[in-house]
């Protein structure tokens, strides 16, 4: 018999990759915080259920994807939250990007209601939801994993088994490190172009193929040059993902120097109002301090 899939949290990422779990011919049910953000599923084939609780109920494999280490506690430790919902056997897999220490608590307590978890944070923003071409990064063990992969292949195009629960949490830090500090690197660089007197489109066609370029480079650039900052990734969400890191690395007695000067300009930005933008707008806190303008 198929496996049942539940699917807790429909937002910017989460609808993406219920939409490619529909198409790949998966029965899926919803449930979201927000039950509008359901309706375009329920036309698409979903099933729409009224609690967390009742997902789980209804699914073998209960996945998630929501906002920040409260909102998952919340949703599956909570009143009619997954925990009620549980009978044992089931799997559940969080993709939302969260603390490991929190992680590893509500794989506990997952356990004593014996069922399994993995933590499978992804990355490759709103369009990689979309397009199906996610990249995750999965703590659990080794039958967890193999569970789970033939459904994570619906939406993710690189699925890597990092190590136990916990560990893709971890991992999802250290990508979010490296996301962070190449956009002030593709910041900075297209804002000394501007300066320069160069034409910005020539300028970014010229790099980003050779050893300067980058996913944010290559992606975000254009947006920065164009004056869009729709998100595929907020700044108020980014903002959340390097407060885990500097409190991780705080736990380790490690420096992020780097790290904790984008948070610090993102903060900027966040005090005029600026946190639902695309964190690619991190340019306009260097610009502020530049007098440089992208778009002049």
């Amino acid at each position: 018999m198929p496996e049942r899939l539940g699917y807790i949290g429909l937002g910017i990422m989460g609808g993406g990759m219920v939409h490619n779990l529909l198409r790949a011919g998966h029965e899926v049910t919803v449930w979201n915080r927000t039950p509008s953000k359901a309706e375009a599923l329920a036309s698409a084939g979903a099933k729409v259920a009224a609690s967390p609780a009742e997902v789980a109920d209804a699914a073998d494999l209960v996945m998630m994807c929501v906002s920040d280490t409260p909102d998952v506690q919340a949703v599956v430790l909570g009143p009619d939250g997954v925990l009620d919902g549980l009978e044992g056997g089931e799997l559940v897999v969080d993709h939302s990007t969260i603390s490991p220490t929190a992680t590893r608590e509500l794989a506990d307590a997952v356990a004593a209601k014996g069922a399994s978890w993995i933590d499978a944070p992804v990355s490759g923003g709103s369009e990689g939801a979309q397009r199906g071409t996610l990249s995750i990064m999965i703590g659990g063990t080794d039958a967890d994993v193999a569970r789970a992969r033939p459904f994570l292949e619906a939406y993710g195009s690189a699925i890597t088994h990092v190590g136990d629960i916990g560990a893709g949490q971890t991992v999802k830090l250290v990508n979010q490190i490296l996301v962070v500090v190449n956009q002030l690197a593709a910041s900075e660089a297209l804002l000394f172009a501007k300066a320069a007197g160069l034409d910005l489109h020539a300028a970014l066609d010229a790099v980003k193929g050779g050893a300067a370029g980058s996913w944010m480079l290559s992606n975000r650039g254009p947006q920065m040059i164009a004056d869009d900052w729709r998100p595929g990734f907020t700044i108020d969400l980014q903002q959340k993902d390097l407060r885990l890191v500097l409190e991780a690395a705080s736990e380790l007695g490690f420096p992020t120097i780097a790290t904790s000067l984008v948070h610090q300009l993102y903060l900027t930005l966040q005090s005029e109002g600026l946190g639902s933008e695309g964190n690619h707008a991190l340019v306009k806190a260097l610009e502020n301090l530049s007098g440089v303008h992208l778009s002049d």
